[in-house]
């Protein structure tokens, strides 16, 4: 007889998980849009949070800068694939979906910080959506999972278009932060990868 395990606490539904991870993007957007009114009206006082390259002191910016924008054309651009890629992948967990997007914003930033030109100010959500398109892309083969395969290749014929912006062809646009941040996607789809599910027992009818 083939027995499967039942201990443990039950898993959250996935309407549980979908709405969940829906409050918590909707509510992510709505924070960049926040921040940037609180920009515009202090006379864009939180730019200096962006990353200068290669000053010490500015690594410490390289969290707040994904969430500060130049403008509202900025964070509009970004908050439609945000919202849509974010919700995507924080339907898999939200621990494990924050160490993802934690992991996406550091080596991005960090990425920047190393390459980006001289005299340059670099910040927005660009970087975590080019990661959680890399990390959506791959995610489902590190798994092992047909679903989210699935989901990888329905995100490469939405967004796919976007891979163009890790070349250097758009002045004023950070390639570097979106190259850094696919990359950091695609890492942080094998550093957090699910665990194997555990073997099934076989225990002798008694």
């Amino acid at each position: 007889m083939v027995y499967g395990s039942t201990t443990g606490a039950a898993r959250p539904s996935r309407a549980s998980r979908a709405v969940t991870a829906g409050v918590l993007m909707l509510s992510w957007v709505a924070l960049l849009w926040l921040l940037e009114a609180f920009d515009v009206a202090t006379g864009h006082s939180l730019d200096t949070y962006g990353v200068s390259p290669r000053e010490t002191g500015e690594l410490a910016d390289v969290v707040p800068a994904a969430f500060l924008h130049f403008g509202w054309d900025h964070v509009a651009a970004n908050s439609l694939p945000l919202l849509v890629l974010g919700f995507l992948a924080a339907l898999r967990g939200i621990a494990r979906f924050l160490a993802v997007c934690l992991t996406i914003v550091v080596v991005s930033g960090v990425g920047v910080w190393l390459t980006a030109p001289e005299n340059s100010l670099t910040a927005g959500a660009s970087g975590v959506v080019f990661g959680l398109f890399g990390y959506l892309l791959v995610r489902g083969f590190v798994d092992r999972d047909a679903l989210d395969i699935t989901v990888g290749i329905t995100v490469v014929l939405l967004y796919g278009s976007i891979l163009w912006g890790v070349l250097p062809t758009a002045q004023g646009v950070s390639w570097q932060g979106h190259l850094f941040g696919l990359i950091g996607g695609v890492l942080a789809a094998f550093w957090f990868r699910r665990s194997a599910p555990a073997g099934r027992v076989r225990r002798p009818v008694p």
